[in-house]
């Protein structure tokens, strides 16, 4: 199928989930991730409504920023201190904040220029050795160190990734270990927290992620199709 059909049959499964837990397909932002992608297909992408795209490393946002298309972008994968200052204006949101000493560089970036930067907090509800983000039980903490220390950063929400499973319906309990986290803290009082985004689920696991409360799907293979790693 082409990069348009794709987007409509995403759509259409989104929605349908949304609907199934109790919300409207409004109500779920997909970004579409263009990891390995070129500058061509994102802008067809774009064409076909995409209003934001999520890439994982910076060089890529570095690389493709001129010449892409109006669109927001977000910045998914795992972040070095040391590159924050390439991104820090070109970016809508971090996901994947997961230690207050990045956090500290995005704050002091941030306050640069002259802006108050959107982030979301990850976790690794799995405790998977392989990926990045913090445990269940470190949230709350990192989450009250950043707002007692960063006043140019907003917390929008929290972002994870489950771990690859055959079954989808395997995925389910981590998702809803960040949910219960998201419905818990959302509640703290704090000009700089301000909880919008449930960043959950990708192209095999996303309409679980939708059930189980996830607000901001992000897809990639299935709306580009399999990336080249040989292009890497």
């Amino acid at each position: 199928m082409s990069i348009r059909e794709n987007i409509e049959h995403i759509r259409s499964l989104k929605d349908a989930a949304a609907v199934r837990s109790g919300r409207s397909g409004e109500d779920v932002l997909l970004v579409a991730v263009t990891k390995l992608h070129t500058v061509d297909e994102i802008n067809e992408a774009i064409d076909c409504g995409i209003t934001d795209i999520g890439e994982n490393k910076v060089q890529e946002i570095m690389d493709k920023y001129e010449h892409v298309k109006p669109v927001r972008w977000h910045l998914i994968g795992h972040l070095q201190t040391n590159k924050v200052k390439y991104i820090i204006d070109k970016v809508s949101m971090i996901h994947s904040v997961d230690s207050l000493h990045l956090a500290q560089e995005i704050d002091k970036r941030a306050a640069q220029h002259g802006l108050a930067m959107d982030i979301l907090v990850q976790v690794n509800s799995a405790r998977e050795e392989s990926k990045f983000g913090i445990t269940t039980d470190e949230t709350e903490q990192l989450l009250h160190d950043i707002l007692d220390t960063c006043p140019n950063i907003r917390i929008r929400g929290l972002m994870c990734i489950a771990p690859f499973e055959e079954n989808p319906e395997d995925a389910r309990v981590y998702f809803a270990a960040v949910k219960k986290q998201f419905d818990q803290f959302g509640k703290i009082s704090h000009p700089n927290l301000d909880f919008r985004y449930l960043s959950m689920g990708m192209s095999g696991d996303f309409e679980v992620a939708i059930e189980e409360g996830s607000n901001l799907i992000r897809v990639g293979t299935s709306i580009f199709g399999a990336r080249d790693y040989s292009k890497k």
